[in-house]
């Protein structure tokens, strides 16, 4: 395999990012988004042509440097690349997913007035996770750790003249940062045992440092604290509780970059770096139930804030965390294969629910509100067709791609003896009900029913009032159509919004099907991922697996499904037969409501105990240390020592004679009493 192949694979999007962002005025908004949107499709293509030379067995895995960085005490920092089956995989899925929104941006950007600069971050983004999926080494590990981390700070904020966007992306970024500093630690640690910044000397290091004890927190393996300071890490980037507080709000990002943050690249960076690290994980059953646990709590209950926000975007937001949780319970019992293959078709399901409700969002001239929705399917039924593939998708419908990558992994924690699995097991169960139940609603509530935005627009304008949402829309500018007589006229978008959305649509139906005997039973991943045999729950779910058709079958006969059907009986009653029941059930349960809405008063704690906090520590290390100490005692102080003492020799130092004389005088009459007394 040419290793200069693998480096166009990254170099192809950054450098249209460069010329992109650097030569935006000179090559115009076509010349910028054609540019970008073909150095993505460069890489798409030779990420697919990789994917077959090493799964036809034409080529074998790559695994060496491709130029060394630096050199310092011994060590060598270099760039290089590990490209094996697990690589090939989530480059294909990254790529793609970025390439479909590339395109759908044309649409969604097209009145922006930062349309090239746009279109240079999410190319620049792409770089970043190519960069980090491609690793071989801790070193550029972190590299495409903190390039998507960046990126994403400019790309949530990118709308910066609005108070809400820049709140957002630097809530991004501390949390984020909190997450990084126990993953630094977990690379040092691992560094200061192998002297080396590879995968392969850690790995190798991993039966060792499994038996090697540390002296804290009364005895600790090293090997299960340097995982759980590494999944830190992937808590922040992945979003896991309690560091999640960050992806909801990163939804004043325009929705192209709402699609690719949370269905490909950064959030699930995290779920990447786990299985990518399964040869350390493997070795500490405490890590690993951490992160079951982890995992099965964000699952539900992230879940359970979806039903009660009416924000499209946010609904879908919290959709993502929840199934994040999925993914990293699945990797909790070491069904590593289940938990990439859940990314892999969540990526493509989730992409597409992002990009229809964006595709909603233009045809309500940015209202967001599905309180303000309703009878839209007739209006857009492309959008809305696409929608409820990934809808069913996402609720894991039988034969939907969806389906069979969490169902799996719903039975894979329940065969799992694993501590914490039956806390999971529950987790993940009732998140089946929950998934349906805000999936359907959000359908119901923005496709079907009453056209409330009829209504609502027509109240504003016999009060001759303005829309509070119309008038300006996402980008800043003047909405024509908003707040105006005739309210909204909804319409399908154009070919460039919907063309992704039919090829998303696509792998959302029939990826599972025809991926999952060969990815989830079929060791497809071979050496790239590491299990004990006695932790392989993949094993036996293997025994009864009789073909994708059979399983899609059996899937109408499970618990899960009985709990999807609950979940969408609850939405049609709920949203479209008695909605004044959800009205009655959010006043009799208002205190279950206050705390959903205060979403479990996380954002509350942060703001106003640890920022305080961290404000009250600054502020009394100014005022003490700053102003008291360092001011104070020390620059101020010897200054004002300096300067009295000066005040004195002044005295001394008039320029008089008799002054000089008198001094003289008094001196030689000291000196000589001085001998007087010891003669």
């Amino acid at each position: 395999m040419n290793p200069q192949l693998l480096l166009a694979i990254p170099l192809a999007p950054l450098i249209a990012a460069a010329i992109a962002g650097l030569a935006g005025r000179y090559i115009g908004r076509i010349g910028a988004h054609t540019l970008t949107i073909a150095g993505v499709a460069l890489a798409f293509g030779l990420s697919v042509y990789m994917q077959w030379l090493i799964y036809s067995g034409h080529a074998p895995a790559y695994d060496g440097p491709v130029y060394t960085w630096l050199v310092s005490g011994g060590v060598r920092m270099q760039v290089g690349f590990l490209v094996d089956r697990l690589t090939t995989l989530m480059m294909c899925v990254v790529t793609f997913v970025s390439l479909c929104v590339h395109v759908y941006t044309i649409g969604y950007m097209r009145d922006d007035p930062g349309y090239t600069r746009f279109f240079s971050y999410i190319a620049l983004f792409t770089f970043g996770m190519l960069m980090l999926v491609m690793a071989n080494n801790f070193m550029q590990l972190f590299f495409g750790w903190e390039a998507v981390g960046v990126v994403s700070y400019l790309l949530i904020g990118f709308w910066y003249k609005r108070p809400s966007a820049i709140f957002a992306n630097l809530k991004a970024f501390i949390v984020n940062r909190v997450g990084d500093f126990g993953f630094v630690i977990g690379i040092a640690a691992l560094f200061s045992f192998t002297h080396s910044l590879s995968y392969k000397a850690a790995f190798a290091a991993a039966p060792h440092l499994a038996h090697l004890t540390l002296p804290v927190f009364g005895g600790v393996s090293a090997l299960t604290l340097i995982c759980v300071c590494l999944f830190i890490g992937a808590m922040g980037k992945s979003a896991q509780v309690p560091l999640h507080v960050w992806l909801p709000d990163s939804m004043e990002g325009p929705t192209p970059i709402s699609a690719l943050i949370h269905a490909a690249t950064m959030v699930t960076a995290g779920v990447y770096m786990v299985a990518r690290m399964s040869p350390l994980f493997e070795y500490s059953s405490a890590a690993l139930s951490f992160v079951l646990v982890i995992g099965a709590t964000n699952a539900l209950f992230m879940g359970i804030l979806g039903v009660v926000n009416n924000d499209i975007k946010r609904v879908v937001a919290y959709s993502t965390l929840s199934q994040l949780g999925y993914m990293v319970a699945a990797l909790g019992v070491s069904d590593y294969a289940g938990g990439i293959f859940h990314l892999m078709t969540h990526a493509c399901f989730k992409a597409l629910l992002f990009l229809a409700a964006g595709s909603v969002i233009m045809a309500m001239h940015h209202e967001q509100d599905m309180r303000k929705m309703g009878g839209l399917g007739k209006y857009m039924p492309i959008t809305a067709i696409t929608c409820w593939i990934g809808g069913l998708s996402l609720v894991a419908f039988p034969f939907f791609s969806g389906y069979y990558s969490k169902d799996a992994i719903i039975e894979a924690v329940g065969l799992s003896q694993r501590w914490g699995s039956t806390y999971a097991y529950w987790c993940l169960l009732l998140g089946a009900f929950v998934t349906a139940l805000y999936t359907f609603r959000l359908l119901f509530m923005t496709f079907h029913g009453e056209e409330r935005f009829r209504r609502v627009h027509a109240a504003h304008d016999a009060h001759g009032g303005h829309d509070a949402h119309g008038g300006h829309d996402a980008h800043g500018g003047h909405d024509e159509h908003a707040g105006h007589g005739g309210g909204i006229e909804p319409r399908e978008n154009s070919l460039v919004v919907t063309l992704p959305l039919i090829a998303l649509a696509i792998p959302s139906v029939l990826l599972g099907y025809f991926t999952v005997g060969k990815v989830l039973y079929g060791n497809y991943f071979g050496k790239a991922i590491f299990v004990l045999p006695q932790h392989n729950v993949l094993a036996l779910m293997a025994r009864d697996y009789h073909g994708p058709f059979a399983l899609g079958l059996h899937g109408f006969l499970t618990v899960p499904f009985a709990l999807v059907l609950a979940g969408l009986f609850t939405a049609w009653l709920f949203v479209l037969k008695r909605p004044e029941w959800a009205d009655a059930a959010a006043v009799k349960f208002a205190w279950l409501k206050r705390i959903l809405d205060q979403k479990y008063y996380f954002d509350w704690f942060n703001e106003r105990v640890l920022a305080r906090l961290a404000r009250g520590v600054g502020l009394g290390l100014w005022k003490v240390g700053d102003q008291g100490l360092i001011d104070g005692a020390l620059v101020n102080g010897t200054a004002n020592s300096v300067g009295g003492f000066g005040g004195v020799l002044r005295r001394v130092q008039s320029g008089y004679l008799y002054s000089y004389a008198f001094w003289m005088m008094i001196g030689l009459a000291a000196l000589l009493g001085w001998f007087l007394l010891h003669a």
